[in-house]
């Protein structure tokens, strides 16, 4: 029998969308007051889902330790009041969340190996969520 778990995570972080292939103008137009020079910051809320068989022994999908202290070491510690464009990821990529949704994505699908990863979605603000699921997903 298979089935999902997703599990929630918050974190703050600040950013500012701006892309060196852009002039200024270009810049403002595309992401208006994103592009403040100031950057700004998110509330995140980080929702990732796995998926699996159910163990007999234990009636999970996942052990919710193993996974819970994976992302506590590998995301909200590398990601929790940072500026995400002075991180190496974020060196050639604008840091929106779209590219912070698939930055996250990858870091799970690399470390984590207990159960399988369906989606990452982040809810940036009341209003705009992002997921992804990988590059079959697309």
């Amino acid at each position: 029998m298979k089935a999902h778990l997703t599990r929630r995570y918050m974190f703050s972080a600040s950013h500012r969308l701006h892309s060196d292939e852009l002039s200024e103008e270009q810049n403002r137009s595309t992401y208006g007051k994103c592009n403040n020079q100031h950057g700004h910051g998110h509330n995140y809320i980080v929702e990732i889902t796995v998926s699996g068989p159910v163990d007999d022994r234990t009636g999970m999908v996942c052990n919710l330790v193993d996974l819970d202290g994976f992302v506590h070491r590998e995301i909200l510690e590398r990601y929790d009041h940072q500026n995400l464009n002075r991180l190496q990821e974020f060196a050639k990529n604008v840091p929106t969340t779209e590219n912070l949704c698939i930055a996250i994505y990858e870091i799970v699908e690399r470390g984590f190996g207990k159960a399988h990863l369906d989606k990452v979605r982040i809810e940036e603000t009341m209003m705009n969520s992002f997921e992804y699921s990988g590059e079959n997903g697309r």
